[in-house]
């Protein structure tokens, strides 16, 4: 019989899935959490001196797609150390090109672009939708973004059928093989109730009408009606969309399934699992309104847009936007300290303050939070047998000697203290204590002879100086466009993170290996 408590986290987390198709809408949905929580937004264009205080609880964020949020113990003091978990808002997609329009054999089509390592062979004969961000004319003359969603699937990509041998082997061309059918030419022209003559003069006539436009309009790069339909969602007007960015993706929602309701099945596990966890932790860790009282450290989580292509983007982990908050955030003064006395309001530093931002990095700790692989059954000998992973039995620390995961074995002695002291699960592993609480923790390491994937935890690792562990939930198919997991992993997860971001300001201190 399933217990309901230990369901509530794995429910509250396929919420967030379903609201989030996008990083755009995945970083919404973290907003509205934060804000319900009582996270006040910020900018980095502004001065934060006025307005962070220790005690108090922000964040911001960067191309809509990427965000930060911390907050600041009462008993911070500058060049003190920041618990940080780092995690990405972006999955392997299909991204509709800027020039989509497509016709042929009676289908109309839409030109798209792969976007990650994605396993592109799932994305055949699914229902797929459209998501993302669009930009549109305002009356007063400016420009400004909406989020859109087309909900129902307005597209599909057909496999080849077996009497063609399109299954033996299931090899295809992602350019000219990989183009989502969006219906039919005649269905259109019904629609219009023109001929496909008087729908070609019509067109013709209103490109000459537009008068000169530096590129074509959006409705003359894409089908028209695939554009009205992102209007009614942007609640605007066809020609009032300047463009956009959108992504296909799978309509169908995500779920908990399994015999016993053990599994999450999703798309885009990796890596919202990791990114829900860490904004749900650091919320539990702050359920206290005594949370932050005696803390010295601050706690910081960072979602980042573009892990899939390697993060390097101004939104990306390989950017500025990490460092550049660490920095203003290491020389915050202190409750106890005047802002005149210790602090340049200009420079945002002081005499006092010069080493604090590498006295900062030499303390603090970085959990790379990225989903792990569970062992497959039916490929357990893929997997080394003493490093493989299994569901709803913890989230795994990664290890890789050849530094492609960024952990050492001091992180995972502090991680696992982490792990002892957290609040118990509502469910544990056959054979796991609860009386004195814990979560489980798992070790991963791949075998000699596959490939190694790799994380934001060594880029950040060497770009700050910082300590980085490397730990993900384990999961079933990554890169696939309907993955697995387990469902008592995320209340691990979260627990874990709860724990970290409580208890790291008592035990770094403890941990020191010069």
């Amino acid at each position: 019989m399933t217990n309901k408590a230990s369901m509530k986290r794995a429910e509250d987390f396929v919420e967030f899935l379903n609201a989030s198709p996008t990083p755009f809408h995945a970083v919404r949905s973290a907003k509205l959490r934060l804000e319900k929580a009582g996270f006040k937004q910020i900018k980095e264009r502004d001065n934060w001196t006025p307005s962070l205080t220790p005690g108090g609880k922000y964040y911001l964020t960067r191309n809509a797609s990427t965000v930060v949020a911390f907050a600041i113990g009462q008993a911070w003091k500058p060049g003190n150390p920041v618990a940080m978990v780092g995690a990405h808002t972006d999955s392997p997609c299909l991204r509709i090109k800027p020039v989509s329009k497509r016709s042929g054999d009676g289908f109309l089509q839409v030109g798209v672009e792969v976007y990650g390592g994605g396993m592109w062979h799932t994305w055949f004969d699914r229902d797929l939708g459209a998501a993302g961000r669009v930009m549109v004319k305002t009356q007063g003359g400016g420009m400004e973004q909406k989020l859109v969603r087309i909900s129902r699937p307005i597209c599909r990509i057909p496999n080849l059928a077996v009497h063609f041998g399109g299954s033996v082997p299931f090899e295809f061309n992602k350019e000219t093989q990989l183009f989502p059918i969006l219906g039919l030419v005649s269905a259109e022209l019904n629609r219009t109730g023109k001929t496909a003559e008087e729908s070609s003069k019509e067109t013709s006539e209103a490109e000459k009408e537009a008068g000169f436009n530096p590129l074509r309009t959006p409705t003359q790069r894409h089908h028209p009606y695939l554009i009205q339909l992102i209007a009614d969602e942007a609640g605007c007007k066809p020609e009032e969309i300047l463009d956009f960015e959108l992504v296909l993706y799978d309509t169908q929602a995500a779920c908990i399934g399994g015999l016993n309701n053990e599994f999450v099945f999703s798309a885009r596990l990796d890596n919202l699992g990791m990114t829900y966890c860490a904004v749900e932790g650091i919320i539990q860790s702050l359920s206290s309104p005594s949370a932050l009282k005696d803390d010295s450290t601050i706690r910081l989580i960072a979602c980042f847009d573009h892990e899939e292509i390697g993060s390097e983007s101004a939104q990306g982990a390989d950017s500025n936007m990490l460092p550049s908050v660490i920095r203003r955030l290491s020389c915050l003064p202190s409750s106890a300290d005047s802002s005149e006395k210790s602090y340049d309001k200009v420079n945002g530093n002081s005499d006092d303050n010069a080493t604090a931002y590498e006295q900062t990095l030499a303390t603090s700790l970085l959990v790379s939070a990225d989903m792990a692989h569970s062992i497959n059954p039916n490929y357990s000998a893929k997997y080394e047998s003493n490093h493989s992973p299994r569901m709803n039995e913890g989230t795994v620390i990664k290890i890789n000697a050849n530094v492609r995961y960024a952990t050492n074995s001091p992180g995972i002695v502090l991680l696992q203290e982490c792990a002892r002291r957290a609040k118990a699960s509502s469910y544990q592993p056959p054979g796991t204590k609860t009386s004195s609480g814990g979560v489980p923790l798992q070790l991963l390491v791949v075998r000699n002879d596959m490939p190694c994937g790799s994380t934001i935890g060594p880029m950040l690792s060497a770009s700050l100086g910082v300590r980085t562990i490397d730990v993900g939930n384990p999961q079933l198919a990554m890169h696939s466009i309907r993955e697995t997991a387990g469902c008592y992993d995320v209340e691990h997860g979260v627990n874990l993170f709860e724990s970290f971001f409580e208890h790291y300001g008592e035990m770094e201190g403890k941990v020191v290996v010069d």
